[in-house]
């Protein structure tokens, strides 16, 4: 299940990311200074990196997401699906869906060697029912997306839920999985999770938050699958594995798995990453998930850093609690979040695999230099994350560093540039915002940190 999360790019404290459930399809309504919106941006070929970890720690997070389920359920055996994997779309899918989940498939054959392929009958072995937000929130309230076994529909659901046949437990060989994913989200929303439920119905079930390059992480940080994530399920699929075997038995096999798929992985240190205490877990989840309100949600990202701070946690975990209480704290102190930022990016960077990471740091560090007028130390910030935001297919946040980076041109009076900057942050916001509503509202949070806008008004 992919988890309701505060978004991490946004300046200052909106959540505009995703339409409301009754806003009217994008319109191309006009803006200040141009006369209708640009069309929407894609990404281009993946460009994922590989793994940076032993093959040690590798194993070790392979057991740990194939034998548990996230609420930490114990699963008895290794599951999978033996022989070709088929695909199909019912609902009502947006414009979007399609040519991201064939891209997705594409990835899953070519990257991680998976015999998976869409089809259009109903024999499909997994079936992904494009609904919306609210139906699948009445189903689940703290899902933005899911995953079932052995149903079709969300109706289906309904009626199976808590039976025998929809509990992972009790699953070894995978036959049928239905996928429900909003159709009224943002393309950007209802790819990521494309990605996520599609890996987990055909791949681990659960979730690590010590992984720091991964999609298999509550924080939501990654977008799509990342090159750890497809070693995982080449693995998943690799000759040497067969369903329904013990955890023992995998554990056997796979050091020879590892070494023939990603053989770099034999001559890394391990760094054998302690596991997460269920108290960080649960501060996170209530700092950051939906429901509590802002004074709790503060004070839980407050217990999150001593938490992290007590386990003696020098990696992404503890940059994240820091990060949380930046991201919680920035409208009413924005001096105490700026310093929770630094500490987050100084954890960061000790931590391999985390540029995208550091790019969300970037972008409030930036938005912060941008309100005190300092335009050439916010360009610093932005340009070397431009390309990091795009290699990791995060178009919200490329948005939100180009908007940030055509306000601090206009500061400096480039305003040619910060014209053509603003023009092409708008193509990548249709993507990763959605609606025409979604992408003005942040255009105008982001001007309001502008001090030429708040001295004048308006531009």
């Amino acid at each position: 299940m992919r988890g309701i999360i505060l978004p991490v790019c946004l300046i200052l404290g909106a959540c505009v990311a995703v339409p409301r459930p009754d806003e009217a399809p994008a319109s191309r309504a006009a803006l200040p200074g141009h006369a209708i919106m640009p069309p929407m941006k894609g990404f281009s070929d993946p460009r994922p990196s590989p793994p940076q970890r032993s093959n040690q720690d590798i194993l070790r997070d392979f057991l740990d997401l194939s034998f548990q389920m996230e609420s930490g359920r114990i699963l008895p055996s290794f599951s999978r699906f033996e022989g070709p994997i088929t695909v199909r779309v019912t609902g009502t899918p947006p414009a979007t869906l399609m040519a991201d989940l064939n891209r997705l498939i594409h990835r899953l054959r070519s990257e991680a060697g998976i015999d998976i392929r869409r089809v259009g009958d109903d024999s499909a072995n997994i079936v992904i029912e494009a609904v919306s937000r609210a139906e699948i929130r009445r189903a689940l309230p703290s899902a933005a997306c899911f995953v079932v076994p052995n149903i079709e529909s969300l109706s289906e659901y309904r009626g199976a839920r808590g039976a025998r046949r929809t509990d992972w437990t009790q699953i070894t060989r995978r036959e049928k999985i239905a996928i429900f994913v909003p159709n009224d989200a943002s393309p950007q929303e209802t790819r990521d999770c494309l990605h996520e439920e599609l890996a987990q119905a055909i791949g681990p079930l659960n979730d690590l938050y010590r992984l720091s390059d991964s999609v298999f992480n509550d924080d939501n940080v990654h977008a799509v699958l990342t090159g750890f994530d497809m070693l995982i399920l080449r693995a998943y699929y690799a000759p040497g594995l067969r369903a329904g075997m013990t955890r023992r038995e995998v554990e056997a096999r796979l050091p020879a798995i590892l070494s023939r798929l990603n053989p770099d992985g034999d001559s890394i240190a391990p760094r054998f990453a302690g596991s997460t205490p269920r108290a960080w877990i649960e501060a996170i989840q209530t700092a950051l998930g939906p429901g509590a309100r802002g004074p709790a949600r503060r004070a839980a990202a407050a217990d999150a850093v001593r938490i992290a701070q007590a386990a003696g946690w020098t990696d992404h975990r503890r940059a994240f609690s820091h990060f949380a209480l930046g991201r919680l704290t920035q409208a009413g102190d924005p001096e105490f979040a700026q310093h929770q930022f630094m500490l987050a990016d100084r954890f960061y960077e000790q931590t391999p695999g985390t540029a995208i990471h550091r790019a969300f740091i970037a972008a409030q560090l930036a938005g912060h230099a941008l309100a005190r007028g300092h335009s050439a130390e916010a360009l610093t910030l932005i340009a070397p994350n431009l390309g990091v935001a795009e290699r990791h297919e995060n178009a919200a946040l490329l948005a939100t560093l180009k908007m940030l980076q055509s306000e601090a041109l206009a500061l400096e009076g480039r305003s040619a540039e910060a014209r053509a900057v603003r023009l092409d942050s708008l193509g990548w916001a249709r993507y990763g915002y959605g609606a025409d509503w979604a992408v003005q509202a942040q255009l105008r949070e982001v001007s309001a940190l502008n001090p030429l806008t708040r001295s004048n008004g308006a531009r």
